[in-house]
């Protein structure tokens, strides 16, 4: 073999290796999924650090410690003053310091109002939680943006109360971030949602952003095809339910606390 059609061969070879390791890259939810939450500061950011930040008059504090959780979430309640922990080991509350006996049904609320909130605030790091399943759903564009498309659901064993939940992430092919999500719900009657990432900003290395969260007549029940929630906004066919602002984020190492 000549020197000339050996450089084009080893040319065309690295060309076929690059391609395929992109279109795997591409095709794999769970590539995607660590590269967005590299994107959003990674993962050892945010393990032994403590996170915190004001959410509709409730403040609420995370802290992750090399696999061990505590989320904490406190506010006022007419002249006393409410303090509820969520770790790996249970959940409580303390009422103006004192410990109460929490009831199944409280225990359940108090476990749904503070995980949902941490989940949510902590988007795309949960999503390589132990129970998470992730499947490709293929390429799209929003807003004339590209986008991977990968849907979340979770293992019945330990993906707790929530498990027949269904998720959609729409992830930018360039910029890696997460900035849509879909997912329907069976609680309090089922339905859907589509939330859109905004107003990101780092802090401390870590990306956080809000969320304005719609609804669509067209998508209105658990089942439907959520992950075409994205034609529905382009369309103007859905409708602004709420906002989710996340305040005086800060974020620090628990050495320092």
């Amino acid at each position: 073999m000549s020197a000339s059609k050996l450089i084009l061969f080893v040319m065309l070879l690295l060309c076929a290796i690059q391609w395929a390791a992109c279109t795997e890259d591409e095709i794999d939810p769970q590539r995607i999924v660590d590269r967005a939450i590299d994107a959003h500061g990674g993962a050892d950011q945010l393990d032994g650090a403590i996170i915190q930040f004001d959410f509709r008059d409730r403040r609420f504090t995370l802290r992750h410690d090399g696999g061990h959780f505590r989320y904490e979430r406190t506010f006022p309640d007419s002249s006393v003053r409410i303090h509820d922990v969520l770790a790996n080991d249970g959940v409580y509350r303390e009422i103006a310091g004192d410990r109460i006996v929490l009831s199944d049904s409280m225990r359940r609320s108090v476990t749904s109002g503070v995980n949902s909130v941490a989940y949510f605030a902590l988007l795309p790091f949960k999503l390589n939680d132990p129970a998470v399943k992730k499947r490709y759903l293929g390429a799209d564009s929003v807003r004339q943006e590209p986008y991977h498309k990968v849907e979340i659901t979770f293992e019945q064993e330990r993906g707790g109360r929530a498990y027949e939940d269904r998720f959609v992430y729409w992830f930018h092919r360039d910029r890696l971030t997460m900035d849509y999500f879909a997912y329907d719900f069976e609680e309090d009657g089922g339905g859907t949602r589509f939330r859109e990432a905004v107003r990101p900003r780092r802090i401390d290395g870590l990306l956080f952003v809000d969320y304005v969260t719609y609804t669509s007549d067209l998508i209105p029940s658990p089942g439907d095809s959520i992950e075409h929630y994205d034609r529905a906004l382009e369309a103007g066919n859905v409708r602004v339910l709420s906002e989710v602002n996340l305040e005086n984020i800060s974020v620090k190492p628990i050495s320092t606390k």
